[in-house]
């Protein structure tokens, strides 16, 4: 429920910020600290003893406070803006009349056994990372997949089989959850990756319960419940460790990608400390990993590290630890399309912290070109395009309108 819709009375903006900024959990020195001003401003800013921010700074508040809808913030419901949600793809309607069937037509037919379920699957990974429409591709497949998923854990007539089929399951959901990420159907995404933790704890697999409490994890953390991607993280590390001595490489990666993602969440509170910690701890396990293995659900790797070491200075509002963690960052290691764009709007943000707004947006022009549906439904690159769309600089306003118009954020 929004603030508005919550209290109909109008409030201002700075009660709008404190009320968001409690709800997060933050304290007014922290998120000063990841907005680069003081702890005395921000209370200012919150009792309405100085004029609301600019455009710039709003969108960064946003940003920090995981604000889907401007309007939320600003009070000016004329004018919504959704940063972190981004257009419902045409093949929606498609994945989500598959996932609500729990008794599609058919069912009469027998179901594909495992292992022609796990090869169009892993057709699907190899597909989505490689495609730089990726979530056209994903729409294309998931329909077929998820009813055969769900028809084979029906007729699976013995506890082995069972298994076998809810850890395929478990895995389609998670495939699912990539395209669905940003779209405008939360509660289809929640359903999503409640129904894959459940499959995966059915399938009593460590590398399924692994990917479904990762997914799970980062829903929590981009909808801003920090306090539920952390249980979920740490519960998971907890029952994998005692398998790791003996795990295969996905497992392993499995954690460490777990890892990655509890120094995330670290970062997006603020605590410079624990991110580090964290990341250490996974390029740990990165570094016994096959130099050439490259996890197609997490993208954990060596090649990745770089690209994690990138976004949790972000993250942490660094600027220049960001871009000197970017010049590091090699790019051409990591294999998936758009990983590499996602790394790429990471980079833009690092280059916008650290004061290089045209380096930002030429690196965005260039994950655009790498995958354009990676960035149409990326919070972070549409307001950094917004914000540019304001830039002082004439060709700077133009590049970046022509760049909003090709990625949603404005209308032709």
């Amino acid at each position: 429920m929004s603030i508005t819709d919550a209290t109909p009375e109008p409030i201002a903006f700075g009660e709008r910020l404190r009320i968001l900024r409690t709800r997060r959990g933050m304290t007014r020195p922290v998120l000063a600290g990841l907005l680069g001003r003081s702890p005395s401003w921000l209370k200012q800013v919150e009792r309405g003893e100085i004029h609301t921010p600019s455009l710039p700074m709003i969108l960064r508040i946003a940003e920090v406070l995981r604000v889907r809808d401007l309007s939320d913030l600003t009070g000016d419901q004329s004018m919504p803006t959704t940063l972190f949600i981004g257009p419902g793809h045409p093949r929606l309607p498609e994945v989500r009349a598959a996932i609500d069937a729990f008794f599609p037509t058919g069912t009469d037919r027998p179901a594909p056994d495992a292992a022609h379920l796990r090869s169009r699957l892993d057709h699907a990974w190899t597909a989505r990372h490689s495609a730089p429409n990726h979530r056209e591709v994903l729409g294309s497949l998931l329909p077929g997949l998820i009813r055969d998923a769900q028809l084979a854990v029906r007729q699976a007539n013995t506890p082995p089989t069972h298994r076998v089929a809810q850890a395929v399951l478990a895995e389609v959901y998670s495939l699912a959850q990539f395209f669905l990420a940003y779209q405008p159907d939360s509660a289809l995404l929640w359903r999503v990756a409640e129904r894959g933790m459940v499959a995966a704890q059915e399938s009593a697999d460590p590398h399924a319960l692994g990917m479904a409490a990762w997914l799970t994890a980062e829903a929590h953390r981009d909808a801003g419940h920090y306090d539920g991607a952390d249980t979920v993280t740490m519960e998971c590390l907890r029952y994998l460790e005692p398998h790791l001595p003996d795990a295969d490489d996905d497992v392993r990666a499995i954690a460490g990608a777990l890892q990655i993602a509890a120094g995330y969440t670290a970062a997006r509170r603020g605590d410079t400390g624990a991110a580090w910690g964290w990341w250490d701890k996974a390029d740990r396990i990165a570094q016994r990993l096959p130099a050439d293995y490259y996890h197609p659900v997490t993208s954990f790797s060596r090649a990745v590290m770089g690209a994690h070491a990138v976004t949790l200075a972000v993250e942490l509002h660094a600027g220049g630890e960001s871009v000197r963690q970017a010049a590091k960052a090699d790019l051409r290691c990591i294999p998936s399309r758009p990983r590499r764009a996602r790394h790429r709007i990471e980079e833009a943000r690092g280059y916008q912290l650290d004061g290089q707004p045209d380096t930002a947006l030429a690196t965005l022009e260039k994950a655009h070109e790498n995958a354009p549906e990676t960035i149409r439904y990326n919070g972070y690159a549409r307001r950094i395009i917004l914000e540019e769309t304001e830039a002082k600089s004439p060709e700077r306003r133009r590049r970046a309108s022509e760049l909003a118009v090709k990625v949603g954020v404005l209308a032709t």
